[in-house]
């Protein structure tokens, strides 16, 4: 049985292109452009792939926790948030359907993380019918839309190196879909992936895995298989918004690869809010949880690209408050307080 994953605001993205800070860091991108590599990550896509660099540096793009901090410099709370979450790199959710602004968008974070000679991690959530309905509801109104949005999307992702984390549920959750519905979004997730490596070879592109308490491995390896992950992507990725422990979800993790059986892909895992591991069945706004390990490259496993916090810390599943909502009192829980 699926446990559903947090809702996301309607635009995720707290500083859009036109906000003054953003606009400072597109510039800088501009300018200070470094020579940063993946290292032994080939130039083209589709030639067999080591892991990320242990030493790979995330980019800590401004989010809503940020612009929170900021303001509030005499609250008792801002100095465990701003220490233990506000410092730590997190991914920058596209969610909201903007198609004019896309692609400036997405290069303010490109150029940003480029600029510092850091990797940035984008998470592309515009597929049509997201979340069947429920409390993420949302996306580009039908594929030839989303198509065209993804290749704007891809079109800001510069050139240096990006992660992109590719619509999460969209293949762990398919309930509501039918034969042809189903076919219809893995072969575009499949053609998003291809638009995204076309425009940037150096971007990794990781499918949606669900979590280890949702599907069985060899079940969520053959949904994989269909929505063409072994020649479109570079990995999966699991636990998005969700608690489950580390654990547990590299164990997941690597069961699905093995069922996958290509030594080329890896797996990126979730751990912005597992530090207590999951609260029961509950999912929404659950007390008692804690950040878990800081976002690295250097998880001391081969197959396991990196620890991201890809849901940030502190942004409502939409039972405390509305959902993608910032919230200082569950983000300073996560943090320890």
């Amino acid at each position: 049985m699926r446990t559903p994953r947090a809702a996301q605001p309607p635009d995720h993205r707290t500083r859009p292109a036109g906000h003054p800070r953003a606009a400072l860091l597109l510039a800088a991108g501009a300018a200070l452009a470094t020579a940063f590599t993946w290292g032994s990550v080939p130039a083209a896509h589709g030639a067999p792939a080591a892991g990320l660099p242990d030493d790979t540096e995330f980019h800590d793009y401004p989010l809503q926790v940020h612009a929170w901090v900021e303001a509030n410099a005499g609250d008792p709370r801002q100095p465990l948030i701003a220490d233990r979450i506000a410092a730590q790199p997190q991914a920058v959710w596209f969610s909201h359907y903007e198609p004019g602004t896309v692609t400036r968008d997405a290069a303010a974070v490109t150029s940003a993380a480029e600029a510092a000679g850091e990797v940035p991690v984008l998470v592309s959530y515009m597929i049509p019918n997201r979340d069947c309905g429920g409390a993420s509801a949302g996306g580009a109104p039908d594929f030839p839309s989303y198509l065209d949005w993804v290749e704007d999307f891809a079109a800001g992702l510069g050139s240096g190196p990006a992660a992109v984390i590719l619509e999460p549920d969209s293949l762990a959750l398919t309930t509501c879909l039918d034969g042809a519905e189903r076919a219809e979004r893995f072969s575009s997730l499949a053609r998003a992936a291809d638009l995204i490596h076309a425009a940037n070879p150096e971007a990794r592109v990781y499918f949606d895995a669900g979590h280890s308490a949702w599907h069985e491995p060899a079940a969520m390896a053959a949904t994989l298989t269909e929505a063409g992950v072994l020649e479109s992507g570079d990995g999966i990725y699991s636990n998005v918004s969700n608690y489950r422990a580390t654990g547990d979800e590299v164990a997941f993790a690597q069961d699905v690869l093995a069922a996958l059986g290509d030594d080329s892909l890896r797996a990126v895992i979730d751990t912005s809010r597992n530090g207590n591991g999951p609260a029961g069945s509950e999912w929404c706004d659950p007390p008692g949880r804690l950040v878990g390990e800081t976002p690295t490259a250097d998880t001391g496993n081969e197959l396991i690209d990196a620890f991201l916090w890809v849901k940030p810390p502190g942004e409502l599943d939409g039972c405390a408050g509305p959902a993608g909502q910032f919230s200082p009192e569950m983000a300073h829980q996560l943090a320890g307080g």
